[in-house]
C-alpha cells in the first residue's frame, strides 16, 4: 500500500466519521428523510454533471447496472436513512461506533453465506468486535438509549453490509463519478416518496447550523467520501480499503464529543478500542488469506 492510498484511506475515513455529527445537526430542524433525499438529489445531479465533464457516460456494464441500484438503494435509502431517522433520539456517536462494526457483519456475511473459511486472526477480531459492541451496547441501554433508534440503526448497518458486498461491481469497469452521481439519485428518488407519504407537511426551522451542516453533508461526506471510496476500492482492492474502517469508531465518537459535546463514558472509550482492534484484526487476516473465489451480490 503506498502513501497515496494511505492518505485516501485517511481522508475516507474521517469525512465518512463526520457525516453522523453534521447529520444530527440536520434532523435536528428538518425532516430525516425529506432532507437527505434533498440532499441526494443535489450530490447526485452535481456527481452526474461532474462525470460528464469528465468524459465519463451512462454505458455501464450490466453487473455496474445492478450493483450501483443494490448500492443506492442498501446505502443511501436504507442504511443513511434510517440512520437520520434514528438520530432524532439516539447520539451520533452511537451512530457511527454501530455502523463502523460493517466490516465485522461482511466477514460474519462471508462466512454465514458464502462458506468463506475465517483465520483464527478473523474469528479472534469477530469475537472481540462484537464483544466490544456489547461493552457499548450495554452502557448505552443502562443509560436509557431510545430502543427503537437503536434497532433503526442496526437494520442500517445490515443494509451497509448488503451495500459493501457489492461495491466490487460497482467499482470496477470505469465510470465512477458516474455511478456515484446515479446511486445517488437511487435513494432520491427512494427517500423522496418515503417522506412525502410519512414526513407531509414538512417542519423546517431554517438556521445557519442546518444550512452549514447540509452544504457540507451533500459535499464532503456525500460526493467526495463516496468518490474517494470507490476510487481507493479501485487502486488498492476492496479487502484492504476495508482495513481504514478500523478508524470509524474513533473518528466518529471524537467528532461527535468536539462539535456536539456528546458525553463518552469509560465503558464506551474501552468499548470503542476493543471495536477497532477487532476489525483490526479481520481485516489482516483477509489480506494474510489465500485468494480464493467469492460470489457477488
Amino acid at each position: 500500500m503506498d502513501l497515496r492510498a494511505i492518505l485516501m484511506g485517511l481522508a475516507f475515513a474521517a469525512m465518512w466519521s463526520s457525516a453522523f455529527t453534521s447529520a444530527r445537526i440536520i434532523v435536528a430542524y428538518a425532516p430525516p428523510m425529506g432532507s437527505l433525499a434533498l440532499r441526494f438529489l443535489v450530490s447526485g445531479v452535481i456527481g452526474i454533471a461532474i462525470a460528464l465533464a469528465m468524459g465519463q457516460n451512462f454505458r455501464l456494464s450490466r453487473l455496474q447496472w445492478r450493483a450501483t441500484l443494490v448500492f443506492g438503494i442498501c446505502q443511501n435509502a436504507m442504511y443513511l436513512g434510517l440512520n437520520f431517522v434514528a438520530m432524532r433520539t439516539i447520539e451520533a456517536s452511537l451512530a457511527s461506533i454501530i455502523a463502523s462494526t460493517m466490516p465485522l457483519m461482511v466477514a460474519l456475511a462471508g462466512w454465514v453465506f458464502f462458506r468463506e473459511k475465517l483465520p483464527r486472526l478473523a474469528v479472534a477480531g469477530l469475537v472481540a468486535g462484537f464483544g466490544g459492541v456489547m461493552v457499548i451496547m450495554g452502557a448505552r441501554i443502562g443509560a436509557g438509549v431510545d430502543m427503537f433508534g437503536l434497532t433503526l440503526c442496526m437494520a442500517g448497518a445490515a443494509a451497509l453490509t448488503i451495500a459493501t458486498l457489492s461495491v466490487r461491481g460497482a467499482s470496477s469497469g470505469g465510470n465512477v463519478m458516474m455511478i456515484v452521481g446515479l446511486q445517488m439519485l437511487v435513494g432520491a428518488a427512494i427517500l423522496g416518496v418515503a417522506s412525502f407519504a410519512l414526513e407531509w407537511p414538512f417542519e423546517v426551522q431554517m438556521t445557519t447550523s442546518l444550512v452549514l451542516a447540509f452544504i457540507y453533508t451533500t459535499f464532503v461526506p456525500g460526493l467526495l467520501a463516496t468518490f474517494v471510496w470507490f476510487t481507493l476500492v479501485n487502486r488498492i482492492g476492496a479487502v484492504k480499503a476495508a482495513t481504514f474502517h478500523f478508524l470509524n469508531p474513533f473518528f466518529g465518537a471524537a467528532v461527535a464529543a468536539v462539535l456536539l459535546k456528546e458525553n463518552l463514558g469509560l465503558l464506551d472509550v474501552i468499548g470503542v478500542a476493543i471495536i477497532a482492534a477487532g476489525i483490526l484484526a479481520v481485516q489482516l487476516s483477509k489480506q494474510r488469506a489465500p485468494k480464493t473465489p467469492r460470489s457477488t451480490l
